[in-house]
């Protein structure tokens, strides 16, 4: 993503990396396709800020600066505002923008005088356009906004879908586990995290992969894991190497050099006496479990998910990344008829009077959620994680019942 301010190196900087003295940086630069100026902090301007906004995210991106001089290129220092200026410039997009654009704004306060400064706005190219703001889709013209033509609006709209389909088949890479023997192949949960705006011409290079790599091997060993990096056709698979039983397969993180990434969690089955006891007390609820079926330990399952979630969590955090750059898909395969099992009095009791749960299908992708649209900075692979998992697996989630309440209390807090 262009930006108006250098580094020493000639490196770009982002808009948290802007100091006071860069603004010096825009003296010699005029008003443009990317770049507008603002001398002041009017009401017209804040008029003006949707529409601007709108339409730097329907073409290439842009900076929108407030306290820039447009024909000197002088600073002229605006009052601190009251509010959080990012919170007010995300109200404002809210209100007169549609869908919500990709945008960073933060106030840059004036050494000298900390009751003044520069407000800046950094807006990404949109994934999803048109964004029409106030009715109206506009794209950049030179140095200012004007309305799209019909081709400009069949293009946009042609964008959007092709995003639609990358999305889609990022969804769909499966990272190979071998089958796990007579039982069929391995139950696994997916999470699919999508990472959007990045382009083509923003590849990174072999240094910076190994930066993410060393990232996200840190991020395992805050967990109390190690793991196996495994080159792939154009990703990095790591395989988290906890002290699991024997033979069980390892949870992995696929990533990629725009830090997409894939979380593959395989179900932890029941074996020997643990599953005899399952079957036994099964069988006294009056169940006919069909030979050779798969029953999962829901505790260790969870726990094994929101564990790994976490590690999510951590590298997002420690890489400076948001979520609200992410796409987000989950999914559960092999799954079908899977039982959940959990030797808790609670479930116990639930599966006498409704019967076990269990997984009833095999294709259970959920709806693409985009985190770009300014109300998921909080948002938590670990929470969304763990939830999701029961839901999909047969857990009663927003029952109303009381039964059903108690049963994913006991659960979830048995979880942890």
């Amino acid at each position: 993503m262009f930006s108006p301010f250098r580094a020493p190196d000639g490196s770009q900087k982002t808009i948290a990396e802007v100091g006071w003295e860069d603004l010096a940086q825009l003296k010699d630069m005029d008003e443009g396709f990317v770049l507008e100026f603002k001398c002041s902090d009017t009401a017209s301007v804040r008029r003006k800020i949707p529409k601007i906004v709108a339409s730097f995210a329907n073409s290439r991106g842009g900076w929108l600066v407030i306290g820039i001089a447009d024909d000197t290129k002088e600073v002229t220092p605006i009052p601190r505002p009251q509010a959080d200026f990012s919170q007010t410039v995300g109200e404002l997009c809210r209100r007169h923008v549609s869908p919500a654009p990709p945008f960073e704004a933060r106030f840059v306060e004036d050494p000298g005088n900390p009751g003044q400064g520069v407000a800046l706005v950094q807006v990404g190219e949109g994934d999803f356009p048109p964004y029409v703001a106030d009715g109206r889709v506009e794209i950049r013209e030179g140095s200012t906004s004007g309305p799209a033509t019909g081709g400009e609006l069949v293009e946009l709209y042609g964008k959007a879908t092709r995003r639609h389909a990358e999305v889609a088949g990022f969804c769909h890479r499966t990272v190979f586990f071998p089958d796990a023997g007579p039982a069929g192949a391995v139950p696994l949960f997916d999470l699919y995290l999508y990472r959007m705006g990045i382009r083509p011409a923003e590849a990174v290079g072999r240094a910076e992969v190994e930066g993410h790599v060393a990232a996200m091997r840190a991020c395992f060993s805050r967990q109390g894991m190690s793991c196996h990096v495994q080159h792939a056709h154009d990703s990095l698979i790591l395989r988290g190497t906890p002290p699991l039983r024997l033979g069980e397969a390892h949870s992995a993180i696929e990533l990629f050099g725009d830090e997409s990434m894939k979380l593959t969690v395989p179900a932890v089955p029941l074996d020997g006496v643990e599953r005899t006891r399952a079957l036994a007390a099964l069988s006294d609820f009056g169940q006919r479990v069909p030979e050779g079926s798969v029953i999962v330990d829901a505790r260790q399952t969870l726990r094994r998910v929101t564990l790994m979630a976490t590690v999510l969590d951590r590298y997002v955090r420690e890489r400076g990344l948001s979520w609200r750059g992410y796409a987000v898909v989950y999914e559960l395969e092999n799954m079908a008829g899977v039982i959940l099992w959990s030797a808790g009095e609670e479930y116990r009791a639930y599966a006498r009077r409704h019967g076990a749960l269990f997984c009833g299908t095999t294709d259970c992708r959920s709806h693409v959620r985009y985190l770009d649209d300014g109300a998921h900075d909080s948002f938590r692979a670990r929470q969304f994680a763990g939830s999701h998992f029961f839901e999909a697996c047969g857990l009663p989630l927003g029952s109303h019942d009381p039964e059903d309440i108690q049963l994913v209390d006991a659960l979830l807090s048995t979880s942890r």
